[in-house]
């Protein structure tokens, strides 16, 4: 895709299919973005007649024995995992009807900050499901799949690549699944935590993508003090979620395989938290080698890059050389936030669901 400006611009930069029958869209249309209007509601929907038939046509979504005729490839399933771990949620209904008798059905949503608009389409047009609105009051998006042989794959999919305590809701989802339509057509295997080693597959990519964060600090000070330049990467976590399930087992994992510690935040606020953050050189370059082998795929690629740029010059060592400095700090300023201009070529190496 061409460089995106969001300051002012017009992009063509993505190509969808909507329909309008019974609620669904139906047409053909290119998507353009002007500064920050994007549209309000996208819905992606391919093979329409195939998908109306459920459990009548033998199709990749189709589970016999817990098996498909096609192999999800894992850095796929791992990336998503850790994408919806980071910054998903999968809600699963605690009753069957609602008091005037509707139907409850499960949802799992994934929320995009609005500069990752890109990368929300890329992962629809990927899976053949959801439907991204504009979330009301903040600058995101949010990835809704609430139709069942989305809801279906995408179970099978993250299945087995799960290390936050979101696997219980994974869980309720798999029994909802099973109760729904019997065990004797789906019988999906609810699936233990995956602990394997964090750098054999995605995963953390995809939580990086959800929720890291990659900084540089600099602190020029005065003719007494020598200037400081930080470059640091930091992941920050509630300590305890939403039920109430504790974060500092697989934050403890993430944090000794970038020789790092967790350590406790905010303990003063209602909610305190968990960071994990490299504290230097050597921590720093265990993550780049990750990243080069599991790439990330959202506006923080952007950021990681120019952040290899500032590592470059602790590597050399001539960090607080005043050119040096002069450089890193152009090279802060284009970052994070402070970003205007966005390239997504880096989409064209996302992974494919099957191998």
């Amino acid at each position: 895709m061409p460089a995106l400006n969001l300051a002012n611009c017009w992009k063509e930069i993505y190509l969808f299919i909507i329909s309008l029958s019974a609620g669904c869209l139906f047409n053909y249309k290119l998507l353009r973005i002007f500064r920050d209007y994007a549209p309000k509601f996208v819905c992606l929907n391919y093979h329409l007649d195939i998908y109306r038939k459920f459990f009548s046509v033998k199709r990749n979504l189709l589970f016999n024995n817990n098996t498909t005729t096609e192999e999800f490839d894992t850095r796929f399933s791992s990336y998503l995992a850790g994408l919806i771990e980071g910054d998903g949620t999968i809600i699963v209904p605690k009753r069957e009807r609602s008091p005037k008798g509707d139907l409850y059905y499960p949802s799992i949503q994934i929320l995009f900050d609005s500069r990752d608009f890109p990368l929300a389409l890329i992962l629809q047009s990927k899976l053949n499901h959801g439907s991204i609105s504009k979330r009301k009051g903040s600058n995101a998006y949010v990835l809704t799949i609430n139709k069942l042989e989305g809801i279906l794959l995408i179970a099978n999919v993250i299945n087995g690549y799960m290390r936050t305590p979101k696997i219980c809701a994974l869980h309720r989802l798999i029994d909802w699944l099973n109760s729904r339509f019997g065990r004797k057509l789906l019988n999906i295997e609810k699936k233990n935590k995956d602990i394997s080693n964090i750098d054999s597959n995605s995963w953390l990519a995809g939580f990086i993508d959800g929720d890291g964060h990659f900084s540089v600090r600099t602190t020029l000070g005065s003719r007494a003090c020598a200037p400081k330049i930080e470059c640091k990467f930091e992941l920050t976590q509630r300590q305890n979620d939403h039920n109430n399930e504790n974060n500092l087992e697989y934050l403890s994992l993430i944090a000794e395989f970038l020789s790092s510690t967790v350590k406790e935040i905010r303990m003063n606020k209602p909610k305190p938290e968990y960071r994990v953050r490299t504290t230097n050189v050597n921590s720093n370059f265990i993550l780049v080698k990750y990243l080069e082998k599991y790439p990330l795929y959202s506006s923080k690629y952007l950021n990681y890059k120019d952040w290899i740029k500032v590592l470059s010059y602790f590597e050399a060592k001539n960090h607080t050389k005043p050119e040096s400095i002069k450089a890193i700090v152009e090279i802060k300023s284009q970052m994070n936030n402070e970003r205007t201009e966005f390239n997504w070529d880096h989409l064209n190496n996302f992974y494919n669901l099957y191998k």
